[in-house]
């Protein structure tokens, strides 16, 4: 792969498996729309960037073509890191247009609600699945116009590498998921990128604006920078901090810098974490406490039915999904963000040290919900003994499953 940058060691970005399946298909049907699959393509991300990899075991006939991409992950301790993201591409004549994906070998197959996947299909996710779209037409409109590609995903001993990660709780069965809403992989699990996430609020708070938006990815983020600068259009790139998974640390610091306003930018399955008392977000760290999640929907009126039924679910996103069939959804979004700030002001973990927005928004990216805390209090801040008893992190982090 020719995009390891010559960056510090600690701080290496990669590229999710989305990414790699993305490359290797765009390879493959470069062979089957020109009879060669070449050893090195230019492959179009998630986030608009464009990226080269080395392409391996090219080969193609009329109707067929095979590629696969090495994986990457930079410096993030990622147990795909080096899979072999293989590609297998099979022509559907007269089927214009059609874009069809299977769980090969190593990639898993939803057996349960509540990823926004559907059950019985791969465990494909629906961002990769728009980029490896996205680069088969870009590569050969021609061939798409006319006819349809089936693209198998496979990963040799993905099933060993599922094992550690959360996959079979989550109900994905026989291997990994392919994943990534950027294409590119961050070291969030690093002493590294946690020294970012505390120079990035640090960076925020010389700005003069009193406020730090924190958010855990790139969906969040779009959706912070759309919603918060349609209110003040002036606040600059430096108030927006990507945190990742480190919670924790990012409102140590907020409370050091004495920034008067946090916005928490959140999906509902890390909202339910920061609701039950993590600071530590990671899907490795902590289960998703679907009680929490059903006693918030019992609080709100949902059935005794609904609310086992959301106990005994695996994800969050049940719970949110179901409550917003029953028409419950924003009365649902706003309790549970409101018992998120309940965890983070109470007196022995921030209190009033700053005030707390949170912004809720659904996998679409649209909001579900708005909350603010109290105004801060002036001087008020957790003392380092308070900070420090929170949480502790754990350095242990596969590639993450979606909440």
């Amino acid at each position: 792969m020719k995009e390891k940058a010559a960056a510090e060691r600690g701080t290496r970005t990669g590229f999710t498996t989305g990414a790699c399946a993305a490359a290797a298909a765009r390879a493959a049907v470069l062979g089957l729309a020109t009879g060669r699959v070449p050893e090195e393509i230019e492959s179009l991300l998630p986030n608009g960037s464009r990226v080269r990899f080395a392409v391996h075991d090219g080969g193609c006939s009329a109707q067929s073509a095979h590629a696969m991409v090495v994986k990457f992950a930079g410096d993030d301790p990622d147990c795909t890191d080096g899979a072999h993201l293989t590609v297998d591409l099979r022509l559907l004549p007269g089927r214009a247009g059609d874009v069809l994906y299977v769980a090969g070998d190593g990639v898993g197959t939803v057996t349960m609600p509540g990823l926004g996947l559907e059950v019985g299909g791969p465990a494909i996710n629906p961002v990769p699945r728009r980029n490896i779209a996205d680069n088969l037409r870009e590569a050969a409109p021609a061939l798409l116009q006319e006819h349809g590609i089936e693209v198998t995903i496979s990963v040799p001993d993905g099933q060993v590498m599922a094992k550690k990660t959360t996959n079979a709780r989550l109900g994905i069965l026989g291997g990994i998921s392919i994943l990534g809403t950027t294409g590119i992989v961050r070291p969030y699990s690093t002493a590294a990128w946690r020294a970012s996430v505390v120079q990035g609020v640090q960076v925020a708070a010389t700005t003069g604006h009193e406020v730090v938006a924190l958010t855990t990815g790139g969906r969040t983020e779009t959706f912070a920078i759309a919603t918060l600068r349609a209110e003040r259009p002036e606040l600059p790139s430096a108030c927006f901090v990507q945190m990742g998974d480190f919670l924790r640390y990012a409102l140590d610091e907020a409370a050091s810098q004495r920034i008067g306003l946090v916005v928490l930018a959140v999906m509902v399955g890390k909202l339910t974490k920061i609701a039950q008392g993590e600071t530590i977000t990671h899907a490795n760290r902590s289960e998703v406490d679907t009680d929490l999640v059903a006693e918030i929907a019992r609080r709100i009126g949902a059935t005794p039915e609904d609310c086992a039924a959301i106990a005994a679910a695996e994800t969050a996103r049940f719970g949110a999904e179901l409550m917003v069939e029953r028409g419950l959804g924003d009365v649902f979004h706003h309790a549970l963000a409101q018992a998120a700030i309940d965890t983070l002001t109470a007196p022995e973990r921030y209190g009033r040290a700053f005030q707390l927005r949170v912004l809720v928004c659904d996998f679409s990216g649209n909001q579900v919900a708005d909350v603010w805390s109290a105004p801060a209090l002036p001087q008020e801040r957790p003392s380092d003994a308070r900070r420090i008893g929170i949480d502790h992190i754990l350095d242990i982090d596969p590639e993450p499953i979606p909440e």
